[in-house]
């Protein structure tokens, strides 16, 4: 079962990018990096903050990591309606410059967003999709805001290699395909479709509160003449409980409290 599910994302991926075979492309070489700090408040109630930057080779440099063009700082607050349903809002700064899709100029941008997602419950792996309501405020050349909304909707498959379940010292691949829609035609390309997304990729939990995942993502933006293919790698680090969790990685595990006799 788990095989069909990863050949059906493949082969959802090349539907959605067979265009790019067959018309010119600018391609794109990138480096994504995240780090994730979760706050857990209880069993119901979560924070997360994300801090993430984007380098890329532009048209006038073809070095990857002498352009930054994208940073971000996003706040969520997670709540877990139930097991199979977890509901999400985040707000979210951007500082863009030098991103195809806005232009080649610096493009302040505010976000923000409300998800859920569904757990689909399976033993040996799992599966998950999340359907995102995304609005973004983007400054335009003349020092304006124009806003742009958008309906996200991912699937995402994960299997643990040497466990059962996602615990310490486990390693685990993932894949996931995420298509984007927008709320505003695009002069170009099919111009309700934003953009795919494909990623596959791996990860290992250090503990229970640390994880690092490392994955190539595929992203395809439809044009008339000229589709544009990002090709990055993402590197992700997720930390939970930041500073328990430094703790425990500086001084072990809590030592037992002997009691007296």
């Amino acid at each position: 079962m788990p095989r069909i599910i990863c050949h059906r994302l493949l082969f959802i991926s090349f539907l959605v990018a067979f265009p790019a075979i067959i018309v010119a492309q600018t391609t794109y070489s990138q480096i994504w990096s995240e780090i994730d700090l979760v706050r857990i408040i209880n069993d119901k109630w979560s924070g997360e903050l994300d801090l993430a930057a984007t380098y890329s080779d532009t048209p006038s440099e073809d070095r990857i990591l002498k352009t930054n063009t994208q940073r971000n700082v996003m706040a969520w607050a997670h709540y877990q309606f139930s097991p199979r349903w977890k509901f999400s809002a985040f707000l979210a700064y951007y500082r863009n410059k030098d991103v195809p899709d806005i232009g080649q100029y610096e493009a302040p941008e505010w976000r923000t967003a409300l998800q859920a997602r569904y757990y689909f419950h399976k033993t040996g792996y799992m599966l998950n999709t999340d359907m995102r309501f995304e609005v973004r405020f983007i400054a335009d050349e003349n020092e304006g805001f124009y806003d742009v909304y958008r309906y996200r909707q991912k699937f995402k498959y994960l299997q643990p290699l040497n466990s059962k379940v996602l615990r310490q010292g486990v390693v685990y691949i993932f894949a996931s395909e995420e298509v984007i829609l927008r709320s505003i035609k695009k002069e170009t390309g099919i111009h309700y479709f934003d953009c795919n997304l494909f990623t596959l990729g791996a990860g290992y939990l250090f503990t229970d509160d640390l994880q690092l995942e490392l994955a190539y993502v595929n992203v395809y933006i439809p044009r008339d003449d000229n589709d544009e293919i990002d090709h990055a790698i993402s590197l992700t680090l997720t930390v939970n409980n930041l500073l328990q969790t430094v703790g425990r990685l500086i001084n072990g595990p809590p030592k037992e409290i002997e009691q007296e006799e």
